[in-house]
């Protein structure tokens, strides 16, 4: 069973911020500083995809396993678009880089639940370009889920920490 990263901590407008993670185990020892990204993402603004990219590119230099990132900020694009485009609400974006990996995290505040679903062409849906998000998701990520909340939801996933 994967550890979840537990939530939290400020809110941050620069690359990243550093919080102490409890540990339940029998040692006292506290856990070192864990890089973590959190910001609040206004309704229907998609300028915020390419806004949280980049704040988790410099959040990911700290990581320092090739070939990850790239995977992470499509993930991460994914998850936010379509927490902005899908529910109409605000959202919370969360990123957490701890010892066994990085766990990526949206909230909004719409209890519906996503859908995955393998886009038709023929089915009216123009280009054929929409319902692959979290196909990807799926494909690419270590893990994923979705977490319903008192109001809401949460959509992650996370990447180990070994190599592509």
């Amino acid at each position: 069973m994967k550890r979840q990263a537990r939530g939290g901590g400020p809110t941050t407008v620069g690359a990243f911020s550093a919080e102490t993670v409890e540990d339940n185990t029998d040692s006292a020892v506290e856990q070192a500083p864990v890089p973590q990204l959190r910001r609040r993402l206004e309704r229907a603004d998609l300028g915020a995809v390419p806004e949280t990219r980049k704040a988790l590119r410099e959040l990911l230099r700290h990581w320092g396993r090739p070939g990850r990132s790239e995977v992470a900020e499509l993930l991460t694009s994914e998850l936010v678009t379509n927490a902005l485009v899908h529910t109409d609400h605000d959202a919370v974006f969360t990123a957490v880089i701890g010892p066994r990996g990085l766990r990526v995290e949206v909230r909004d505040f719409v209890a519906r639940r996503p859908r995955m679903c393998v886009a038709n062409a023929n089915a009216g849906d123009g280009d054929g370009t929409h319902g692959r998000g979290l196909i990807l998701v799926q494909s690419l990520a270590d893990a994923w889920g979705v977490r319903a909340h008192g109001v809401g939801k949460s959509v992650w996933f996370e990447l180990d920490g070994g190599l592509a």
